[in-house]
């Protein structure tokens, strides 16, 4: 029998889209539902492809000879589409969907129609997409400075977030130039694992950043209302999973406070949940926080153990900044789910992996 990493791996390789009327080639095949109202659209969006780009390209080192080849086929697949995303202006800077033209909402019969629904580029793809594409140090240069550009402060303030966090200079999830300011603590995970990757000097920003982490942790905010810390991730294994990631990689300094009670955190969690592939990011988070869980059976996992699992959202009222409205936009009616199968499948081989090297570590 083959080895369940190489199993995983030819898994996703073969929902790989060959290129069809809603998925270009290379592209992982998605979907954004909301089932409340009955609602489901093939998306044609590059951040599932690009994050699972990146965790595969994470693992592929501890893979055989012939299953690192199947990685680099399917990255290289991924990565020929990363132009299509790129800033409409030509700026090195990427989107959600196709910017030229825009394809917001692409395969749907409303929003796609509004001005109202076009988004800016954003920091969390466009950390993928570095992350996976070789950079210049003048390019990381450039993206730290743009960064700064739409950090908090720098045109306006931050609303929608508690007090103490209105005068705190990190980044915002949106380039836009007149978007509002966002703070989502799994985004901002994933921007500072790209500029630590980068070995730039950490800015005022920076640390920031780490700052409104630390302390969405600290003040136990990531479970007690996860949506109000991470729109995009509002829920609190997500939370755990990315900034678990971003403290095992880099061990930022500024959340070593913290890690002790994320460990104990994600183990309450992971004794309470029920969902299939909570354990599973919620065991790779602990396995990589040094811990030794019990093993998930993700060798008898099959597609069913993905249903209800949803790895991101858009909250379709959390740009408003009246009060009301945000109040109700946690409310699950004004969510859109975003689902992907084959990046369900990359979270298994990433946590075959991690707890490979677990039992090697451990023999």
């Amino acid at each position: 029998m083959k080895p369940l990493l190489q199993r995983f791996i030819e898994r996703i390789e073969s929902l790989q889209s060959k290129g069809d009327e809603f998925f270009p080639p290379g592209i992982f095949p998605a979907k954004r539902a909301n089932p409340l109202i009955g609602y489901q659209r093939p998306d044609t969006t590059i951040f599932f492809s690009a994050i699972s780009c990146f965790t595969l390209k994470s693992i592929r080192k501890n893979a055989d000879p012939q299953t690192q080849e199947l990685i680099d086929s399917i990255c290289n697949k991924i990565i020929a589409n990363y132009p299509d995303f790129r800033n409409k202006d030509g700026l090195d800077t990427y989107n959600f969907w196709k910017t030229k033209p825009s394809k917001h909402f692409p395969n749907g019969h409303i929003f796609h129609r509004y001005e109202h629904f076009r988004i800016p580029d954003d920091i969390d793809d466009t950390a993928f997409i570095y992350l996976t594409t070789e950079r210049s140090k003048e390019e990381l240069v450039w993206l730290k400075e743009k960064l700064a550009m739409h950090s908090n402060g720098a045109k306006q303030w931050i609303r929608n977030t508690y007090p103490e966090y209105r005068r705190l200079k990190a980044y915002s999830t949106w380039f836009g130039k007149n978007m509002y300011v966002e703070f989502d603590v799994c985004v901002l995970s994933n921007m500072l694992y790209c500029l630590f990757d980068s070995q730039l000097p950490l800015n005022e920003h920076d640390e920031a950043s780490l700052e409104y982490i630390r302390s969405v942790i600290a003040t136990d905010r990531y479970r007690q209302v996860p949506f109000r810390c991470a729109h995009q991730y509002p829920r609190t294994p997500l939370i755990i999973y990315h900034v678990a990631r971003l403290i095992a990689a880099f061990s930022p300094p500024a959340l070593e406070s913290v890690k002790a009670k994320l460990i104990r955190d994600t183990q309450d969690l992971l004794s309470t949940t029920t969902s299939d592939m909570d354990k599973v990011i919620l065991s790779t988070a602990l396995l990589r926080l040094g811990e030794k869980p019990a093993r998930v059976p993700v060798e008898n996992f099959t597609a069913k153990n993905f249903d209800g699992f949803v790895f991101f959202i858009a909250g379709l009222l959390t740009a408003y900044e009246n009060p009301l409205l945000y109040k109700i936009s946690v409310l699950p009616l004004f969510h859109m789910y975003w689902l992907c199968e084959a990046h369900c499948w990359t979270l298994l081989a990433e946590y075959e992996t991690v707890w490979a090297i677990s039992e090697n570590v451990n023999a």
